[in-house]
C-alpha cells in the first residue's frame, strides 16, 4: 500500500464539478481582482470564524506583517514568538520593523509555554503572537491574562488551525487581530497562495484593509504608503467552495487522529500528541515524538509511507537568527524536540486501512 502525506487530488475529485464551475465562472466574468467572489468569501469566512471582519490578502505571511503594522509596531519594539513554529511567524516581526524574542515550547503540547512568557517581557515588549500549532489551540486564557496585566497586544497566528476551538470558542477570536494562511496544504487551502486577517476591531479592520491595498480605501486616494497584498478572485472562488466542507473535513481529521491513537496506543518508543482537555483540535498535523525519528521516517519511506518533519531546526537555531546568539540551554525543549518530532500522514480522505497500515509499519519498526 502507498500512503502519501497529503492527497490534494483526492480532495479535488470529491468536489470537482462544483470547483470547476466556480473557477470557470471567474474566468468567464474576468473577475480576477476583487469582485463578488472576494466579498462573499470575506463575509463567509468571518461568519465561519465567528468574528465581524475578514480581509483576504496575498498570503499568511503578509497577513502577519500587515497586522503588526496596524498594531503600530515600531523599530525596536519587541514581539514574543514561540520558538517552535514556521519562520513566517518570526520573519513577519522583523519585516514589520520589530525585534523577535523567542519563547520555548510546552514539553507536552508543543505550543508556546505560557509559564515562560512573563520572564521574556520587557518595557519594549508590544505584542505576543501565540501560534495555534499543528491545529492545536494555544493556551489562550493565561496568555490573555498576561497581555492584560502588561498592556500588550495579541496577534493570533492561526495558519494551521482553521476551525480549531479553545473552550468552545474559535481560535482567531481572542486577540486584537488574527491571521490565517490558505497555502494549498492547509485544512482550508487555496490553489495557490492566500491568507486572511480577522478582527472585531473596526479601526484595525480599516487600517489592515487599507494597508493591504496601497494605503487606500478608494482608488487613488492614498492616506499612507501600504503594500499590494490581495486575495485574488480565483482563490476566493476556490475557498468559497471549500469553506462549505471544512467542518466535515476537520471532523474526518479528528476521526483519523482517533484511529492513530487507537492503533498506536501501546507502542513503546513513541509519544502520541496530547491535547488540552477543553480544546477541539483540527489536526493539521498528527505529530508523534520519538528518539528514533530519522530512522523511523526512512523505514516508513521504504514501505511507501510519506512522513514529514515540522520543523527540523528550531527557530532560534536557524542561521537567520545567528545574531541572537541563542544557546541550547536558552530553549531546551525546542532544541531537544527538533530531532524528535515526526508528522504522520493525515488528510480528510485518508481511509482506516491506510491508518492501520501506517500503524502496523510503525509497530514493525519498534518491534
Amino acid at each position: 500500500m502507498k500512503v502519501p502525506f497529503l492527497d490534494l487530488k483526492a480532495q479535488y475529485i470529491s468536489i470537482k464539478d462544483e470547483m470547476d464551475n466556480a473557477i470557470n465562472k471567474i474566468i468567464e466574468n474576468t473577475a480576477f481582482i476583487g469582485g463578488k467572489s472576494l466579498t462573499d468569501f470575506n463575509d463567509n469566512f468571518a461568519k465561519f470564524i465567528g468574528i465581524k471582519h475578514a480581509i483576504g490578502v496575498g498570503n499568511g505571511t503578509d497577513a502577519l506583517i500587515i497586522s503588526l503594522k496596524a498594531l503600530g509596531l515600531k523599530s525596536g519594539d519587541e514581539v514574543l514568538v514561540p520558538a517552535n513554529s514556521f519562520i513566517a511567524t518570526s520573519e513577519a516581526v522583523t519585516n514589520a520593523g520589530g525585534k523577535v524574542v523567542f519563547v520555548d515550547c510546552h514539553p507536552d503540547l508543543y505550543t508556546v509555554d505560557v509559564d515562560k512568557i512573563e520572564e521574556k517581557i520587557t518595557d519594549k515588549t508590544k505584542v505576543i503572537i501565540p501560534v495555534h500549532l499543528y491545529g492545536q489551540a494555544a493556551d489562550m486564557d493565561p496568555i490573555m491574562e498576561i497581555a492584560e496585566r502588561h498592556d500588550l497586544k495579541i496577534l493570533e497566528d492561526c495558519a494551521q488551525a482553521h476551525g480549531a476551538k479553545y473552550k468552545n470558542q474559535n481560535v482567531g477570536t481572542f486577540g486584537d487581530l488574527a491571521t490565517f494562511s490558505f497555502y494549498p496544504g492547509k485544512n482550508l487551502g487555496a490553489y495557490g497562495d492566500g491568507g486572511a486577517i480577522v478582527t472585531n476591531d473596526e479601526s484595525l479592520f480599516r487600517l489592515c484593509k487599507m494597508f493591504a491595498n496601497h494605503g487606500r480605501i478608494e482608488k487613488y486616494n492614498h492616506e499612507f504608503e501600504g503594500v499590494n497584498s490581495r486575495l485574488d478572485g480565483l482563490q476566493a472562488a476556490v475557498l468559497n467552495v471549500k469553506l462549505k466542507y471544512i467542518s466535515d473535513w476537520n471532523r474526518n481529521r479528528r476521526r483519523i487522529a482517533e484511529l492513530y491513537n487507537k492503533y498506536l496506543a501501546d507502542v513503546e518508543g513513541i509519544i502520541l500528541p496530547k491535547m488540552y482537555k477543553d480544546a477541539i483540535p483540527v489536526y493539521h498535523l498528527f505529530v508523534i515524538r520519538t528518539d528514533k525519528r530519522d530512522e523511523l521516517k526512512e523505514y516508513l519511506k521504504e514501505n511507501n509511507i510519506s512522513a514529514g518533519i515540522h520543523y527540523p531546526i528550531g527557530l532560534p537555531f536557524l542561521k537567520a537568527y545567528d545574531y541572537l546568539e541563542s544557546k541550547p540551554q536558552d530553549f531546551p525543549v525546542t532544541y531537544e524536540y527538533q530531532n524528535k518530532l515526526l508528522s504522520l500522514p493525515i488528510y480528510p480522505e485518508m481511509t482506516e486501512d491506510m491508518v492501520k497500515y501506517v500503524s502496523e509499519i510503525i509497530r514493525d519498526f519498534f518491534s
